[in-house]
């Protein structure tokens, strides 16, 4: 257990960090240009072991546990973004941090070591289908799809991506994961969440999309894992996950609207995310003196 959560503690970290590394980078370049930043490309691979690291954890971790620790990449985004970014701290995102934190402990302490189990009859062409409604879905709103449905869509994307990774370690250890339909679901899922985040990002605001598709991507996986992949809370410590849960959300709900998030998220030099300043006030000519 302590290396699975150890393992799900380091994926938020680094899933933060590459945030933090792609913004800077963003600020260096425009277009095209960026993806041929090295910190883009070092930014991909830290994506790529954050994401190697949760199947780690949800060898060994029930989803409600593995998907709050990973939304709480907030975070670090919000802690490295005031050093690396120069962007304020808000009063409320430091409790917001705080709380996150503190809930952390109580999910942790509620979840315990629980092995991933074999998945239901039916669950593998369920989580197929479902994959291809959300490549439909993508498509369909790709355009001019609101802002908030692009978010939800993310977090849907995201949400399947997980389940169909916890259920696949039922079969096996990490190396029976790639080897079964339910990879394919666990690619298409990331997929699709990763392009209707960012375009969620392009036409709308970001704290808005990202409180959005946090909410989705820890509710929607806790729920299927209790319901259908047999995860299960301690004796006596269902009201402090439920607590726990709620307490987590908020705090990362308050944190996806801090300015620090929306500088890391956003793709503008940080000058032009900052609100515009105030006109001067007029002068009275009658008056010489301040």
């Amino acid at each position: 257990m302590i290396l699975a959560l150890c393992a799900a503690a380091v994926s938020s970290v680094a899933y933060g960090v590459s945030t933090i590394m792609q913004a800077v980078a963003a600020r260096r370049a425009a277009g095209l240009a960026v993806v041929r930043q090295p910190l883009v490309v070092a930014a991909l691979v830290i994506d790529g072991l954050a994401w190697l690291l949760s199947l780690v954890a949800l060898h060994r971790l029930p989803l409600f546990v593995v998907q709050a620790l990973i939304a709480s990449s907030l975070v670090v985004v919000v802690v490295l973004a005031r050093f690396v970014l120069g962007t304020r701290i808000r009063p409320v995102d430091a409790v917001a941090v705080a709380v996150v934190v503190g809930s952390l402990v109580v999910l942790a302490l509620a979840g315990g070591d629980q092995p991933a189990v074999a998945a239901p009859a039916g669950f593998t062409p369920a989580m197929l289908v479902a994959a291809g409604v959300l490549v439909v879905a993508l498509a369909a709103a790709y355009r001019r799809g609101h802002p908030l449905l692009l978010a939800a869509i993310a977090g849907l994307g995201y949400s399947g991506a997980a389940v169909a990774a916890r259920a696949a370690h039922g079969a096996g250890g990490l190396l029976d994961v790639v080897l079964q339909p339910l990879a394919l679901v666990i690619v298409v899922s990331g997929a699709v969440g990763a392009v209707a985040y960012l375009r969620a990002l392009e036409r709308g605001p970001v704290g808005s999309a990202a409180a959005a598709e946090s909410v989705i991507e820890v509710v929607v996986p806790a729920i299927v894992g209790i319901a259908v992949l047999g995860d299960t809370v301690r004796h006596g410590w269902v009201l402090a996950a439920v607590v726990g849960t709620l307490l987590a959300l908020a705090g990362c709900v308050v944190l996806a609207q801090s300015p620090a998030n929306a500088a890391a998220e956003a793709t503008a030099p940080a000058d032009e995310l900052s609100p515009p300043a105030s006109p001067p006030a007029p002068t009275d000519p009658g008056r010489s003196g301040p």
